[in-house]
């Protein structure tokens, strides 16, 4: 049979007997050796806990460190030791835009690396294109064999800028060409009053100017080889830019009539000398 031995109680603690006076006669009391208790243990609790949770942290803070920074900077080292940089490996990737749109990229270099050959056939190569264009369009330039004095077709006549004035093809042509050389130096059009003329309207015109008019049928406007400028290109700077820039595209104030010419001196009448000499009505 198991015998049973009573521990000797502590010196310093209390009994139950006594605990339990003590909670009769001051309850209140009772409780403060519980408290005691407490308070040793949880301030205990409360210096050890954030240690463990700055040590967690810390812990965690080292492994980001380790994947932010210690991996990136050792692959920019590799990279670095190729040759082959972080903006060129940008670089060798597609745009946003580009990757969305699928577009491909250019692949001309860059401008700074072009030689100054290549700049001049780029240059070539644009006006040769400005050359294909049509300075009057739905006019092919081309000249037709010679009809009669005021009568020839409407398919041999072009219209000009102004959208009434009439000359054959390849007279218009040659003015429309001059005409955007002019509207390059000065900002307009050049200003026409008159040109291809009808065998009737040749008439109404020697009738109203007499002498300073051609008998009908004898008119260079009958052949849409001539045209009259206004009054106002006659003189200054733009009567002199004419004179020195028209002959280029064939055109030409003639010598009869210049000043001293065998005809009436007229500044604003001008010919397609060309034209005039091969089909129209010559008077050299």
């Amino acid at each position: 049979m198991a015998s049973h031995r009573v521990q000797p109680a502590d010196a310093g603690a209390p009994t139950r007997r006594q605990l339990r006076e003590a909670a009769r006669t001051r309850p209140a009391a009772a409780a403060a050796p519980v408290a005691a208790v407490v308070d040793v243990v949880a301030p205990e609790r409360r210096r050890t806990s954030p240690l463990a949770r700055w040590g967690t942290r810390a812990g965690v803070l080292v492994t980001l460190a380790a994947v932010t920074v210690a991996i990136p900077l050792s692959q920019g080292a590799a990279r670095s030791e190729e040759g082959f940089t972080d903006a060129q490996a940008d670089a060798t990737l597609p745009s946003t835009v580009e990757a969305l749109t699928s577009s491909a990229t250019s692949v001309l270099p860059p401008a700074s690396l072009v030689s100054g050959d290549a700049t001049a056939l780029r240059a070539s190569v644009d006006v040769s294109r400005s050359q294909d264009r049509e300075v009057l369009p739905g006019c092919d330039g081309e000249a037709n064999p010679a009809s009669a004095n005021g009568q020839v077709p409407q398919s041999d006549l072009c219209y000009l800028w102004d959208g009434k004035t009439q000359l054959r093809a390849d007279a218009a042509e040659a003015l429309a060409e001059l005409n955007a050389m002019w509207v390059t130096r000065w900002g307009t059009d050049l200003c026409l009053s008159s040109g291809y003329r009808t065998l009737a309207e040749q008439r109404a015109v020697k009738a109203a100017k007499g002498s300073l008019a051609a008998p009908a049928g004898r008119s260079n406007h009958g052949w849409g080889l001539a045209v009259d400028l206004c009054t106002s290109q006659t003189t200054g700077a733009q009567w002199e830019w004419l004179n020195e820039n028209a002959p280029v595209f064939g055109w030409e104030n003639p010598d009869w009539a210049r000043p001293g010419g065998s005809g009436p001196y007229e500044r604003w009448h001008w010919e397609y000398t060309k034209g005039v000499m091969a089909d129209g009505e010559y008077y050299g």
